[in-house]
């Protein structure tokens, strides 16, 4: 399935092309049907290792969407193309092939690729448009799939997409494991002070987690990206640090991540 700002109507194109997204794997509840959480890969990784990984966590009642992201080149992997949404400019000071990918740090001098954003959340709002309506709707990704999961966040709470047109899906939760908000340094700008974005933001359930040890999305980003959400009016926001860990999950992780779902989504 390809996207590009046309299906989100603003009436151009990308400059770079439509995004031709790959496999998405499904992971069926095997209990009575509550909820359903499209869950983002990171860099070089695919929808299949995650939905494995999913379809071992104890949530019968949760429906896991696995996408897989378009295959393009990396800058930061010289060039070499791999499963990858453009989402900013990253400096790299090494590339390690064996664990994706290494950044000597995310750039905040240059901008955010909200296109690519925007095409990515529109994506992902369509794989949740056909669920039933009395189902609530999840988005949670690690590390690029974090940083995607929340700029949908920020989406859904303004209502609109960076490009201004509206936002159709109503989100009940947030996960992000190594990541980082996108445009954290203008968020609390932008609030327009509605009703209805502080109502949203207020009320969304976001859990954030990082390894204290990451040497490709540093630990700071993540508390970055937890202050400016908390000052942009998101209220129910959880941080979690882990020791010692680095740029991957763990048991303990994924156990804090099923039972913060199962409190959140009421599965």
């Amino acid at each position: 399935m390809s996207y590009s700002p046309a299906s989100l109507g603003s009436g151009s194109r990308m400059g770079r092309g439509t995004l031709e997204f790959g496999r998405t794997y499904v992971v069926k509840p095997k209990g009575r049907h509550i909820a359903t959480v499209v869950w983002l890969h990171g860099l070089g990784d695919n929808g299949s290792s995650w939905s494995q990984l999913l379809e071992s966590l104890p949530l019968p009642n949760v429906k896991w969407i696995c996408p897989t992201a378009p295959t393009r080149p990396v800058a930061i992997l010289g060039g070499l193309p791999c499963t990858s949404i453009k989402i900013a400019n990253l400096t790299s000071s090494s590339i390690s092939f064996a664990t994706g990918f290494n950044v000597g740090e995310l750039s905040e001098d240059y901008p955010d690729d909200f296109e690519g954003l925007d095409a990515s959340a529109a994506h992902i709002a369509h794989l949740l448009s056909t669920e039933p309506a009395e189902i609530k709707l999840g988005i949670g990704g690690f590390s690029t799939g974090a940083a995607t999961a929340l700029h949908s966040a920020t989406c859904f709470a303004f209502g609109k997409y960076r490009n201004g047109y509206p936002y159709p899906i109503n989100l009940h939760a947030i996960v992000g494991l190594s990541g980082w908000l996108p445009c954290a340094s203008n968020m609390k700008s932008r609030i327009d002070g509605s009703n209805e974005y502080m109502q949203r933001a207020a009320f969304l359930p976001i859990l954030l987690s990082h390894g204290q040890c990451d040497d490709m999305v540093p630990h700071k980003h993540g508390e970055k990206s937890f202050h400016a959400l908390s000052l942009a009016g998101f209220k129910s926001l959880t941080f979690k640090s882990y020791e010692e860990v680095g740029h991957y999950t763990v048991p303990r992780e994924m156990e804090e991540v099923r039972q913060w779902l199962k409190s959140s989504l009421g599965v």
